[in-house]
């Protein structure tokens, strides 16, 4: 969830339900470094809770020294998960799934330092291990742990294979949680009956209102429609608190901005439009220019 899930984006999504949430991927090194833009995608406040800080990195050393900077967060996760080649190249990331030896003894250097620590992890780098791989996770004493039901090395024209969850769910006594190709209220059920969470991802990207139509399901047993309209004012949400919390980062607004008008008609035309934009009180404009009363709108464009 890397340039997504900011402090702004986090809030809107606590909004809309979701129970628990994770900083965008910091790596351990970046931290150390104190520069802004690390210190800005760490930002939090009381009501950004509960929250776990997601770290990723290779070197004890860099650990060791990371402690003090992680007393502010109720979890730390360890991301053993990701495929990205620059995150590989650094030994760090899904590569950790090579090395179960290492995430052990980072798992237990943070926990003797009295700090809840979960790891999340793929099915295997290359090949998979996943059993194994969540022994040792347990056995060095996480707290939780969660997996994205594929190998670090398929893309997601690969459906999740969730039975691996289920059997990982059997091997260990820690709480799993279940990531990997929720977009419904009917998947997140199926979900929690293999495992003891749901956590969503990139169905979320863009979508925040995700959280409470999935909430209504479990409530209800019934799928609620996507509002273009109601999403559309989550995102002048998100503007309004990138703002308020001084953390306006134009790529990152843009970026994300695009997942949220994917929905309508003309969004090709509109994407051009708004990569134009600059500034936030020109993204609001455009923003505030959309009609948002329906998916296949096509009255929604805005002169450059």
């Amino acid at each position: 969830m890397l340039d997504v899930a900011d402090l702004p984006y986090r809030l809107i999504c606590r909004k809309a339900g979701a129970s628990l949430a994770y900083t965008e991927m910091l790596n351990a090194q970046a931290i150390l470094h104190e520069n802004t833009k690390t210190k800005q995608m760490m930002s939090t406040i009381k009501e950004d809770s509960p929250l776990g800080i997601q770290i990723t990195g290779s070197r004890i050393q860099d650990f060791k020294k990371l402690i003090p900077y992680l007393r502010n967060y109720d979890l730390v996760d360890i991301n053993c998960g990701c495929p990205s080649d620059r995150i590989i190249s650094n030994n760090s990331g899904s590569f950790l799934l090579n090395a179960p030896k290492k995430i052990a003894e980072i798992i237990k250097l943070l926990k003797s330092n009295g700090l809840i620590v979960t790891a999340k992890i793929r099915l295997g780098f290359k090949t998979n291990n996943v059993l194994k791989i969540a022994k040792v996770i347990e056995k060095a004493g996480a707290d939780a742990l969660t997996i994205h039901a594929r190998l670090a090395s398929q893309g997601y024209d690969v459906p999740a294979d969730w039975k691996w969850i289920s059997k990982v769910k059997q091997a260990v006594k820690i709480p799993v949680i279940g990531n990997g190709d929720i977009d419904s209220g009917e998947k997140a059920m199926q979900m929690l009956k293999i495992a003891d969470g749901a956590m969503i991802g990139r169905a979320a990207i863009g979508d925040p209102l995700v959280f409470k139509r999935i909430l209504n399901y479990l409530r209800t047993g019934k799928e609620q429609a996507f509002s273009f309209k109601k999403n559309i004012k989550c995102f002048q949400e998100y503007l309004h608190l990138a703002k308020k919390y001084n953390l306006i980062n134009i790529p990152k607004i843009k970026h994300l901005s695009c997942y949220f008008i994917k929905n309508i008609e003309g969004a090709a035309k509109l994407r051009q439009e708004l990569m134009q934009k600059n500034t936030i009180s020109d993204i609001e404009w455009f923003v505030n220019c959309l009609t948002p009363f329906s998916k296949t709108s096509s009255s929604a464009s805005a002169s450059s």
